[in-house]
């Protein structure tokens, strides 16, 4: 049998090797993901939120893992393209074989200020001419 603690980690590692398509087989279709963003309900609305995520990691490292009957959880470092230091951390119910539940948690103010410095650097000089 295998257990939710297997189940998380083998999802953990398809999304951070950009499988995203074998990642989505560990997802009930009805799962729950609660995340700083906001509630998602179903599999390809967390997809939408997760994947792009999944498209600008550079490198991922399990810091623990830890799991019961019915939950795992994981703690995580990640480096991004915009964010050199990105750690996270998931709590994961699974039942009868898939994700039902996740709840992420993550700072969302390095995206935040990547993004700032990013429309800066591609926003026209004050006062130049735009056609």
């Amino acid at each position: 049998m295998t257990t939710p603690l297997e189940i998380v980690l083998s999802y953990h590692r398809a999304w951070t090797s950009q499988d995203f398509d074998l990642a989505m087989t560990y997802l009930a279709d009805d799962m729950v993901c609660h995340a700083p963003a906001g509630r998602l309900v179903g599999a390809e609305a967390f997809r939408g939120f997760m994947e792009p995520f999944s498209q600008i990691l550079v490198s991922s490292e399990l810091v623990g893992s830890f799991g019961d009957e019915t939950t795992a959880m994981l703690m995580y470092d990640t480096s991004t393209r915009p964010v050199a230091d990105a750690p996270g951390a998931e709590l994961h119910t699974v039942r009868d074989g898939k994700i039902v539940e996740l709840r992420i948690i993550f700072d969302r103010l390095p995206f935040e200020q990547a993004r700032t410095v990013a429309a800066t650097r591609s926003a026209p000089p004050e006062g130049a001419q735009t056609e």
